[in-house]
């Protein structure tokens, strides 16, 4: 393999790509699309869930909760009805998540220090927010209850009960941000090499200008590198374009050491920009290449990488094939660097992995190459 040639066919593939504006504009705008949709729309936090009230005891101890429920940012109260067949409409037609019922002995039965029932009806059609919300409901009015049991009992007299007191590390503020934004990278990495790399050597074929490269001396392994290097040095600016836009859009900062994190990048990108090159060469067909390109780069990126969906939540069968999805060990150091600030020391196994990917992607390139050029 000489430089030389290398240097050429990197030039000749970077001027195609600076003739084609519109897919270097898309390699340039997509990972700010995509940081922005995903950092946005995509997140676990439960925030303004709205809520509707009927108050049938309309005291000063029902007061209390509402307003206990009311104050915190999860929920959001939309409205006062007086019977629960009003209440009903708010869920039937979306106007609210949530139904809280107090029952009108409510204040009687604390008064009696009897046990006090309040009704919480909960719109399940998103079970995953309405569990959010179920489980913040809940503790409020724990929290009113034990409350009210220190106003209306001697403290000296209740009984040794344990107390917990939790604290989160890594992400101590448990921001769906942190834990998204790292998983992003990935995404964009994935989108940025695989699509746009799919395409290279298809265009070549299709073109009719692969028999001239196919008469020139140059080798399967300069024509690799050659085509992957312009492609190599944009997903790496698309990763610094991410970086800098978690920092400063959604306040993530980089635990650990922002050098490795770039260094494993460059491994993870290298694998990625290989599969889109093995797909263009076996197809030769840049429709057929993008859209292999899609199943096999973006979607089990998206799904089974844990980087949406916990893979300890899926069917076993699942579970065996994310094993051969490289965003899956790509997203645990991203994670790992960003939130934990750990290095090489415990992200060993997952560097391994990336690079027995990178190496085997290389390795069927080669060999789709080899029967074209030698």
């Amino acid at each position: 393999m000489k430089a030389r040639r290398l240097v050429a066919i990197a030039h000749k593939e970077s001027l195609h790509l600076l003739r084609d504006w519109r897919s270097l504009a898309l390699a340039l705008a997509m990972p700010l699309l995509l940081i922005l949709v995903y950092g946005y729309a995509l997140t676990f936090d439960l925030r303004h869930a709205p809520i509707v009230i009927c108050d049938q005891s309309q005291s000063r101890e029902s007061r209390e909760l509402i307003s206990l429920i009311t104050g915190t940012p999860y929920f959001d109260l939309v409205g006062y009805v007086a019977d629960t067949n009003n209440l009903s409409q708010y869920l039937i037609h979306g106007r609210a998540m949530l139904g809280l019922v107090i029952a009108r002995d409510f204040a009687e039965n604390i008064a009696a220090q009897r046990p006090a029932t309040v009704q919480l009806l909960i719109d399940g059609s998103d079970a995953n927010t309405s569990r959010l919300a179920r489980g913040y409901a809940e503790t409020v009015t724990a929290l009113y209850s034990r409350t009210v049991m220190l106003r209306t009992v001697d403290a000296s007299r209740l009984p040794g009960q344990a107390d917990l007191r939790p604290r989160s590390w890594y992400n101590p503020d448990l921001r769906s941000q942190n834990v998204l934004v790292p998983g992003i990278i990935a995404m964009v990495m994935v989108v940025v090499a695989a699509l746009l790399t799919s395409t290279t050597i298809a265009k070549e074929w299709e073109s009719g200008s692969m028999e001239q490269l196919i008469s020139t001396p140059v080798q399967a392994d300069e024509l690799i590198f050659g085509k992957v290097a312009p492609y190599f040095v944009i997903g790496m600016l698309d990763v610094a374009l991410a970086v800098v836009v978690g920092r400063l859009v959604f306040a993530v900062p980089i635990a650990g050491n922002a050098a490795l994190l770039f260094a494993l990048s460059a491994l993870f990108l290298c694998g990625a920009l290989f599969l889109g090159l093995l797909l263009s060469s076996a197809l030769k067909s840049q429709v057929l290449a993008n859209q292999l390109a899609i199943l096999t780069g973006f979607l089990p990126t998206l799904i089974l990488s844990g980087f949406v969906f916990a893979i300890a939540n899926m069917p076993q069968p699942l579970q065996w094939l994310t094993y051969i999805v490289p965003a899956r060990y790509f997203i645990v150091i991203l994670r790992g660097i960003y939130l934990k600030g750990i290095g090489l020391e415990i992200l060993w196994v997952q560097v391994v992995f990336l690079a027995i990917y990178a190496l085997i992607m290389l390795f069927l390139t080669r060999k789709k190459l080899v029967l074209r050029l030698e």
